[in-house]
């Protein structure tokens, strides 16, 4: 049985993402056609769609590794069409990607893979201030054993999870993460799911999940957004989005399987 979110700790009155009528084609191919969302201080929005519908494509915009055809991209008070490389990328380090793939260094330890970020980002650290923020993210995400060992050495959900610890080491104020449960099964999806509740409590982070699943999108989720053909067809709470005839939500939700 899937658990429902349980909101709190969500600050309405503050807007850290605002997407209005963004546009982005490439070629002959229109991927959004004007889509509007706005993510509150505190609030997990999870992003639904099939394989091709944009998802991805939305949440390298909102990072500005992709810039829109037209449309306002408002992140954490910024318009980020307008910002410099350097503001750019100041802006990014208050911005956490968990990468579908978790993205971790093969040729690493998985300290190295935490060390790393740390390292490039932050150079005034000390030894002991890293080691302390290490052992802190190991720990969020109960993988502390897992110090010493190199990525072929750890299971899927293990990867991801570290994945996730390296993302939350620079403690970002907004979370994207891109098919967060993908190839992963049940029983892992489900501790996935926690941990991104669990980041957004004890984080204090605001978060876009992309997913096509349903499990995690009624776990994680605050508000669901279904985006269809460019555009968000509905959004609302789990049970809002889905309570409705419209043929083209009921063939999703029946794709997914959900008992």
């Amino acid at each position: 049985m899937t658990k429902h979110k349980q909101s709190q700790g969500i600050d309405r009155s503050q807007t850290v993402i605002l997407l209005k009528d963004l546009y982005k084609s490439f070629g002959e191919l229109d991927v959004l056609c004007g889509v509007d969302l706005e993510v509150y201080k505190g609030e997990n929005v999870v992003v639904l769609g099939r394989s091709g519908s944009g998802k991805s494509v939305l949440i390298k915009i909102i990072s500005g590794l992709l810039m829109p055809d037209s449309g306002t991209v408002n992140v954490l008070g910024n318009d980020v069409s307008k910002l410099n490389s350097k503001d750019l990328q100041a802006l990014r380090l208050k911005i956490g990607f968990s990468f579908q793939g978790s993205a971790l260094y093969d040729s690493m330890t998985v300290r190295e893979n935490l060390e790393f970020p740390l390292v490039r980002n932050l150079r005034n650290l000390s030894a002991a201030e890293i080691d302390k923020a290490i052992r802190e993210v190991l720990e969020a995400v109960n993988l502390e054993q897992t110090m010493n060992q190199m990525p072929s050495e750890l299971s899927g959900g293990q990867r991801k999870r570290i994945g996730i610890a390296r993302t939350l080491i620079l403690k970002p104020e907004i979370m994207l993460y891109d098919e967060p449960t993908a190839g992963l099964d049940p029983l892992t999806c489900t501790d996935i799911n926690d941990l991104i509740n669990e980041v957004q409590q004890r984080y204090h982070t605001s978060s876009i999940i992309i997913t096509h699943d349903l499990t995690c999108a009624k776990s994680t989720g605050d508000r669901v957004a279904m985006l269809l053909e460019g555009k968000f067809l509905r959004e609302g709470t789990f049970e809002e989005v889905f309570n409705t005839e419209d043929e083209r939500v009921k063939s999703f939700f029946d794709y997914n399987f959900i008992q």
